[in-house]
């Protein structure tokens, strides 16, 4: 079931929430949809690409948490230790940040453009920041 269309940079991918899995933590992001953004490259993690939103709370804790999402993966680290953020995996990622490893709530997965993910990261990390939009399918 395709829940999202996703714009990152000239790339288009489908995707799902993990409702059942991460029921508070998609409720939470529903609530900011339309969904605007700017992708970075990673500092820490490795193959990925992350949108930093400083203070930001969207008021959840941790479920269906992990620190090492799969290419496709879209996690939201909720802050504490480090700023709230949302992560993309193109690749091995080993969640974590300056203060050492976290964890983030996978409640995001790419069903379609998997193709074009190592493209997207090696863009934003040779060519910068890039937009990133989330709208309803």
């Amino acid at each position: 079931m395709t829940d999202l269309k996703i714009t990152a940079g000239p790339y288009a991918f489908d995707a799902r929430l993990e409702r059942d899995a991460a029921p508070q933590t998609c409720a939470a992001f529903e609530r900011a949809m339309p969904f605007l953004g700017q992708i970075v490259h990673v500092r820490w993690s490795g193959e990925g690409v992350w949108i930093p939103l400083g203070d930001r709370d969207f008021g959840v804790g941790y479920e269906n948490h992990t620190s090492h999402p799969a290419p496709g993966h879209i996690i939201l680290y909720p802050g504490g230790i480090s700023e709230t953020e949302i992560l993309l995996a193109y690749g091995g990622v080993d969640f974590s940040s300056k203060m050492g490893q976290l964890a983030g709530n996978h409640f995001i997965t790419l069903t379609s453009g998997l193709e074009n993910l190592m493209a997207l990261g090696n863009r934003v990390l040779w060519e910068g920041a890039q937009d990133i939009r989330f709208d309803y399918a």
